[in-house]
């Protein structure tokens, strides 16, 4: 259980926080959830609490080349707006929050082991493991902010964060959302390269 829990960190709702977490960071503040909406019209992605009740939910447009998603809050408040960059070698999102504070995500290339992405406007940095799907954010001091892990298997493209920094949770969760819609890009890429070969 050690090794799975040190590389796999994804948890269900209503379980206790994964021990490597706990003992790297301390108890977070708060835990999120995502399960997508897969066999709807507009791509809808729901984040829900430990509890499952529903604290924001995304919803992305059928057909859009810049990958237009919006986010919400549960009381259908705008939280993010979120869109794809079409022609750029960094898998470049841009962020724009409903306060006004806009940011963007860029990859770092050539990472073999470690994805890097820059968080352009805050300062921030998202170092992933993509061999067990977490991602860690730190702020511009390397102070942690979230953990974010994937299951490794799901029809629901499934995440779950851990929020350590209160003040930053609506800015987690646009992040959180961009990047599941970078993994979901990139596994796209990987179809098609595999397709064309």
């Amino acid at each position: 259980m050690g090794v799975f829990s040190r590389y796999l960190r994804y948890r269900e709702a209503g379980e206790d926080p994964n021990v490597n977490n706990v003992e790297r960071f301390g108890q977070p503040f708060r835990s999120l959830f995502t399960s997508t909406k897969v066999f709807t019209l507009h791509h809808r992605i729901e984040i829900v609490d430990e509890r499952e009740r529903v604290a924001y939910r995304a919803e992305s447009r059928a057909i859009s080349l810049h990958d237009k998603t919006d986010l919400y809050d549960a009381n259908d408040a705008p939280v993010a707006h979120i869109e794809r960059k079409i022609i750029t070698l960094h898998e470049r999102h841009f962020v724009t929050m409903a306060d006004g504070t806009c940011f963007e995500l860029s990859n770092e290339l050539f990472h073999v082991f470690k994805d890097i992405t820059n968080i352009e406007g805050l300062g921030w940095q998202l170092r992933g493991n993509i061999v067990g799907l977490n991602f860690e954010l730190y702020d511009e001091t390397g102070g942690i902010i979230a953990v974010i892990s994937q299951k490794m298997i799901s029809l629901h493209d499934k995440y779950c964060v851990d929020v350590y920094r209160p003040d930053a949770e609506p800015i987690v969760v646009a992040i959180l959302i961009t990047l599941q819609h970078m993994m979901r890009d990139r596994a796209a890429k990987a179809a098609a390269y595999s397709d064309n070969r």
